[in-house]
């Protein structure tokens, strides 16, 4: 391990020499390639650094031991479990970094959310998840776009698909998805009783021109009249967008934006990663086939998590993770169940590695 964790640092002075090369920063997309792989190298780099402290450190209370005086020695007996523990913890560390990445993992994600099973609650509920993520895309400084929504009737959204755009986007929010269920009283509810409602998740890595070949030929678009709040725009020029994508069958609709011209882009976008996706779980099944994993991404019709706010609990089903900080993780504080989610996925790849 030490000699790959060598190799690893000496990619990285490489990378940290290049980004002061005036060729390099004038290349926007070598600069922005170059800074990636800085700052995904860099997570590798502090972890070492300071695991070869801690190695330091254990060898000199080694020597300490061995060679010191009564009082030192006793010093170093108590500092030698501690120790020993964060090497451990630190080699855990410096393994799950190390483990080969899903080459998908880099890509921008579009996150699709729709009201499940519940009535008007569950497009309450599934506002209250959009703006949950929202929230959490913001506090990793992504930028996030709304391609389309279908208000509920009573507040919240029956369906709505956003893009978020950044680092790592897909591999750190594609375990979201799947079945979300909450329960609580609903506003709707006058009797007080808790009832029990759904929303699904599913994370999609969008795809670049490049990776989805689209004829024209075999594509067949449809125009309508957007609805919304109102306006003079509203309803009165058909400027939303329904494109179906004939081979596979796949649709999408679009009427966020205020021309046609703009609803069939953003149209385009959500088609090309929709088939995208589509390839991307079939190669996913064709892994998991061989290995189970624990925390896959590729059944969406899993239920994967619990909200309860009556005991302001959340309970991550796959990996058995309970925190009482409901309040706060409705207001997008994920990044501690996400860590572990990743975590698991990653010691379950290194173990069938192994």
């Amino acid at each position: 391990m030490i000699d790959k964790l060598e190799a690893i640092k000496g990619r990285f002075e490489q990378v940290s020499l290049a980004l002061t090369n005036p060729e390099i920063v004038s290349d926007n997309k070598q600069f922005m390639k170059l800074s990636k792989e800085y700052r995904q190298l860099e997570k590798v780099v502090k972890a070492y650094e300071a695991y070869r402290k801690l190695l330091e450190a254990i060898a000199f209370n080694k020597e300490v031991l061995e060679s010191g005086d009564d009082e030192m020695r006793e010093l170093a007996k108590e500092e030698s479990e501690p120790l020993q523990l964060q090497k451990e913890e630190q080699e855990a560390t410096i393994r799950n970094l190390l483990v080969p990445k899903d080459p998908q993992d880099e890509r921008n994600a579009i996150l699709e959310i729709r009201g499940g099973t519940g009535g008007d609650e569950a497009s309450l509920f599934a506002g209250d998840l959009l703006r949950m993520y929202l929230r959490f895309c913001e506090n990793k400084g992504w930028s996030t776009n709304l391609l389309s929504e279908t208000p509920g009737a009573v507040g919240g959204y029956k369906e709505a698909v956003v893009e978020v755009s950044g680092d790592d986007v897909y591999g750190t929010l594609k375990f979201e998805s799947g079945v979300h269920r909450v329960q609580r009283v609903p506003a709707t509810e006058a009797s007080g009783r808790v009832h029990t409602s759904a929303a699904t998740v599913a994370v999609l890595p969008e795809a670049d021109e490049v990776d989805v070949e689209i004829r024209d030929a075999d594509i067949k678009m449809d125009t309508f009249r957007s609805s919304g709040a109102g306006g003079q725009h509203v309803n009165k020029t058909e400027s939303a967008v329904r494109l179906t994508h004939i081979p596979t069958g796949t649709v999408v609709e679009c009427q966020e934006g205020r021309s046609q011209h703009s609803n069939r882009d953003i149209a385009m976008k959500m088609l090309r990663t929709r088939i995208y996706e589509a390839a991307v779980r079939k190669h996913e099944e064709a892994i998991a086939s061989q290995r189970k994993s624990l925390v896959s991404t590729g059944d969406r019709s899993a239920k994967i998590r619990t909200y309860n706010y009556p005991q302001g609990r959340v309970t991550d089903h796959r990996i058995g993770m309970t925190m009482y900080n409901l309040d706060a993780f409705m207001n997008g504080e994920v990044q501690e169940m996400i860590e572990a989610l990743q975590f698991a996925e990653n010691a379950e790849k290194f173990k069938q590695g192994a």
